[in-house]
């Protein structure tokens, strides 16, 4: 199959899902065509059967703000006539699902018919979908969709509940290349950010308020009375300045390293002992689901379609959104029992194979071959 792949190409949850989903499907000899602005972060350097065609936004005088939504369109249609494309896959509803039926219009009317799968990720319909001045264009972007997938039964049922829509929501989960054992842990690694006695904590993310990445530093400060800790903290983003000015405040600045972004983040989980995930809302949390891959068992809220990654009692713990001090009592109940770790380690790994990209891959390949017919 020929596939076009539309996506944000940055660091947040749905560009890494499309790069790595598009990277999959081009290893098992599709075709792919990456349709962004700029190359996608976890794209990488040349790969067989994958083709990246920019959208150029030009300068016009007339416009305050570029019109991108009808410049993506163009380029849609462009991708699709010339590289005679089988199907579009959308990632994201705003402004790529709307930017995907304005091309199809388009190649109808010239006698081509490409249908399009729109994957819903989170944002799209949590944060920006309840927007009044966005609603009336997602949901009909959604009805209009050829077949639309959800990464959760979570964000499935949020869309239902937000938007009048009568199309069926399949729910595909996001995938992981999971480890087939632990990794051992790397003295080497850890020793430059920890003494050997200590345990290592992390968290990932683009730092916006909704990840609630000071409830992360309070959490961390009640660990640290207790046992001697590490905390690192790999993105940013708009929260980081006040992060940092409470980690002044707590006087945690030696006990607290900032990586900034990082591409590939399996470096940082393989030397930590927990991840935390304290966020607002969560569609699915596939930072979570990194940490489980790699047997870092993960701390987190019970918020969106975060229990369906990590399993309460079993491959972590699961508290109310805002209850630092359960967090770091859960923190504690971990790290200060050896054999409970260990066992959440192998439990992590374990749930973490349920998302294999192996087991995902299919589903996606079986709708789109529904959908060409």
């Amino acid at each position: 199959m020929k596939i076009g792949i539309v996506l944000y190409p940055t660091f947040g949850g749905s560009g890494v899902v499309a790069t790595e989903l598009g990277k999959a499907l081009a290893q098992k000899g599709h075709e792919i065509h990456f349709i962004t602005y700029s190359q996608p972060v976890r794209l990488g350097s040349f790969r067989e059967n994958i083709y990246y065609h920019e959208v150029a936004i030009s300068d016009y005088p007339l416009f305050e703000y570029q019109p991108y939504e009808t410049i993506l369109a163009s380029k849609m249609v462009d991708v699709v006539k010339y590289e005679k494309l089988d199907i579009l896959h959308v990632h994201y509803a705003i402004p790529h699902a709307s930017a995907a039926y304005m091309a199809k219009q388009i190649l109808a009317s010239q006698g081509i018919k490409i249908p399009f799968v729109t994957t819903l990720h989170g944002t799209d319909i949590t944060l920006v979908g309840k927007d009044p001045s966005f609603e009336p264009v997602i949901t009909f972007c959604i009805n209009e969709s050829d077949a639309v997938t959800a990464v959760s039964e979570s964000l499935k049922k949020d869309t239902y509940t937000h938007f009048n829509t009568t199309r069926e929501i399949q729910v595909i989960p996001n995938f992981i290349d999971s480890k087939e054992e632990l990794p051992l842990k790397s003295l080497e690694k850890r020793r430059r950010y920890a003494l050997d006695h200590e345990r290592i904590l992390c968290h990932i993310s683009n730092f916006r308020k909704v990840k609630r990445v000071e409830d992360v530093l309070r959490i961390f400060a009640k660990v640290v009375e207790k046992i001697p800790a590490k905390m690192i903290f790999a993105g940013d983003g708009p929260e980081r300045n006040n992060l940092e000015r409470l980690c002044r405040d707590l006087n945690l600045c030696q006990r607290v390293i900032f990586v900034g972004k990082v591409s590939d983040t399996t470096h940082v989980l393989e030397m930590s002992d927990l991840f935390i995930l304290p966020s607002d809302t969560e569609s699915f949390g596939l930072a979570a689901l990194e940490a489980l891959a790699v047997g870092v068992p993960v701390i987190s809220s019970n918020t969106g379609g975060i229990p369906e990654v990590n399993v309460h009692g079993e491959t972590g713990f699961l508290s109310a959104v805002g209850d630092v001090v359960d967090m770091s009592n859960n923190v504690l109940e971990l790290l200060q029992n050896e054999a409970k770790f260990q066992q959440f380690r192998i439990n992590s790994l374990r749930r973490a194979k349920k998302f294999s990209l192996e087991k995902i891959l299919p589903l996606y390949e079986n709708l789109y071959l529904e959908l060409i017919g």
